[in-house]
């Protein structure tokens, strides 16, 4: 890794540096906080976690392979090099802001309440088309998630598409310091995270708080559709660039087709041209993860074909709208995490289906005081798209049963504590050919239900 010379490490974490003076001038070449990820010549920083304390694993690091090691404790008679500083976390943070400012590619920073993950997948394979992208993988996307994902750039990598997600007021700023985006992309204000965030006002706060450290020369792109984004006047004086299916948006659609579980195909329009594409994912908000690509193409100098192209090269992540096939039943599995306005979008799906449908629906976490009453609006909704079985479970989920109940009282309806409790029933409640919704904050580990319905 260029520019990350254990001397290097050790000034930007303010450390103590511990070792021989010829591995003092050498080059890392990753950095890891996971042991059994370690590779010769790599950086083992102890990050203690809740559940491990990493500095339990720094001489199996060294063992491995690790050139040095990072720690918060003095290591008495240590035969290898190692760093000592105040905070491995915040070490991990320096390093990665050192790290970036080496770095000559286009970064993009992507939040937003909903669609995010959805968004940075869609725009890596819009972007992929013409550069080397490197994106956030999986959940790498907070203060221990983004250096890490930052450490995987190479000089190959001409952008870098990032995931940026966040629960509370600073930690946007956090993120941004390190990621120093030139993009700016913001999908939504919505009801999440409202346990600190409180409201929509306050999300938009946290949320823009990525602005404060971007290329004064960047983009800032925003979903024109959202109320809170449409007013949004940025402090540092870029004018923010507008998607939306509002014709007034700078990148807009139209002739929107909805092809239920085979997606949507739409004619996209730029400031300057138009063309027709189509989105295998199925649900109408993928519209808006692709109008943001578009937006972002545009900005990287890409071709109308190039963002097509990339636009229908698509592939569904795991949890993400990700549809499966099995010998007895459709799945969308869309379990990877949920807040009230995902909810909506997927049962929205569900009802566009042509057959049984059923929901599986299960509890979602950080709402703040006004939790349950989420829960049970959900459930009304729920009633009113339709649907043939509501399956709830959780103890929140049972306000989804209520509210559904409140609208519907002759639905198929079933609450049930824990999974283990439905999963005894389930043979009894499902049928085949059956159309199935799996959805539920990541907390509930409802993959666990995916894996059991895929076997049946």
């Amino acid at each position: 890794m260029k520019n990350m010379t254990l001397k290097e490490i050790s000034v930007v974490c303010g450390g103590i540096y511990y070792g021989d003076e010829e591995s003092y001038y050498k080059e890392v070449s990753s950095v890891t906080i996971d042991s059994r990820k370690v590779e010769k010549g790599c950086l083992f920083v102890a990050i203690r976690g809740a559940r491990v304390d990493g500095h339990m694993f720094i001489p199996q690091s060294i063992h491995g392979g690790a050139l040095c090691a990072v720690s918060e404790k003095r290591i008495e008679n240590a035969s290898y090099p190692y760093i000592m500083v105040n905070s491995c976390a915040q070490a991990l943070k320096d390093m990665a802001e050192h790290y970036r400012r080496c770095l000559h590619l286009k970064v993009i920073g992507i939040s937003g309440s909903v669609g995010k993950t959805s968004t940075k997948e869609m725009i890596a394979s819009v972007a992929g088309q013409k550069y080397k992208v490197l994106k956030t993988e999986g959940n790498f996307n907070n203060e221990i998630g983004l250096p890490l994902t930052i450490f995987r750039i190479r000089e190959e990598h001409q952008v870098a598409v990032l995931e940026m997600g966040i629960s509370d007021f600073g930690e946007m700023e956090r993120l941004a310091k390190i990621a120093r985006p030139d993009i700016c992309v913001l999908t939504n204000i919505g009801c999440a995270h409202l346990e600190h965030l409180k409201s929509k006002e306050g999300i938009l706060k946290a949320k823009t708080e990525m602005l404060l450290f971007m290329n004064r020369r960047g983009s800032v792109i925003l979903n024109g559709d959202d109320d809170m984004l449409r007013t949004f006047t940025p402090a540092n004086r870029i004018e923010p660039i507008l998607f939306g299916r509002d014709p007034e948006c700078a990148y807009s659609v139209k002739n929107v087709e909805d092809l239920g579980l085979k997606g949507t195909s739409a004619i996209f329009c730029t400031p300057d041209s138009e063309f027709t594409a189509h989105i295998s994912v199925p649900g109408e908000h993928m519209i808006y993860n692709a109008l943001a690509a578009v937006a972002v193409g545009r900005v990287l100098g890409m071709k109308d074909e190039e963002i097509k192209q990339g636009i229908e090269a698509l592939v569904p992540l795991t949890g993400r709208s990700n549809l499966i096939e099995t010998k007895h039943f459709t799945i969308i599995d869309d379990c990877y995490n949920a807040n009230p306005d995902s909810m909506r979008a997927s049962l929205d799906i569900l009802k566009k289906s042509d057959g049984h449908c059923v929901a599986i629906l299960g509890d979602m976490f950080e709402l703040g005081p006004a939790e349950h009453e989420m829960h049970y609006e959900l459930g009304k909704h729920a009633a009113g798209t339709g649907i043939n079985l509501l399956i709830c479970i959780g103890t929140l989920a049972a306000e989804i049963a209520r509210g559904a109940a409140s609208v519907n009282p002759d639905m198929e309806i079933y609450h049930y504590e824990t999974k283990a409790e439905f999963l005894e029933d389930a043979d009894s409640l499902l049928k085949v050919h059956d159309i199935i919704l799996v959805k539920a904050s990541h907390g509930m580990e409802f993959p666990e239900i995916v894996e059991a319905l895929r076997v049946k």
